[in-house]
């Protein structure tokens, strides 16, 4: 990455973090078949089981370019879901997806969390998260929580060491 990122959690206010989530909900609805999305709408995150960070590189002077987004939903006391994982159209191939990755494995540790998931869907598009999950040590499992099977969804999961 040739240009320091900084995470901080984000309650989803500001035009920028907006409109990323916007992007996002219309790339799901985009490449998913009707019904198959599971996004969250600006709404879910301030719900407290759901924490929200987002990734911002340093710009001339004050400025920040929003990078990415990615969000972390509690369970239950040892289980934590991945959702709204994206990476800002010009921020895409500089590592932004992994320090998302990797932030949101480390404060799962922290919480004591046993078990981290993900719910992903299947083609082209998704590749490349697949491709940086299973990098990281997820590996294909069934459903969890309140999701089924379907023709679309891959689940995935990854015990945590502490």
């Amino acid at each position: 990455m040739d240009t320091p990122l900084t995470i901080r959690v984000d309650d989803a206010s500001g035009a920028p973090t907006v409109e990323l989530l916007r992007l996002h909900a219309e790339g799901m609805e985009a490449n998913s078949p009707s019904g198959a999305c599971h996004f969250f709408d600006v709404a879910d995150f301030q719900r407290p089981d759901v924490t929200l960070w987002t990734a911002w590189f340093a710009g001339i002077g004050d400025a920040e370019q929003l990078a990415g987004c990615a969000a972390l939903v509690e369970l239950d006391g040892e289980h934590g879901e991945i959702k709204s994982m994206r990476t800002a159209p010009a921020a895409l191939g500089r590592g932004v997806g992994r320090a998302m990755l990797d932030h949101i494995i480390a404060v799962a540790r922290e919480r004591g969390y046993r078990r981290l998931s993900l719910e992903t869907g299947r083609g082209p598009s998704f590749d490349a998260a697949i491709t940086l999950y299973e990098s990281s040590g997820f590996t294909e499992c069934g459903p969890f929580a309140d999701y089924v099977e379907s023709d679309f969804s891959r689940y995935f999961t990854m015990p945590l060491d502490h």
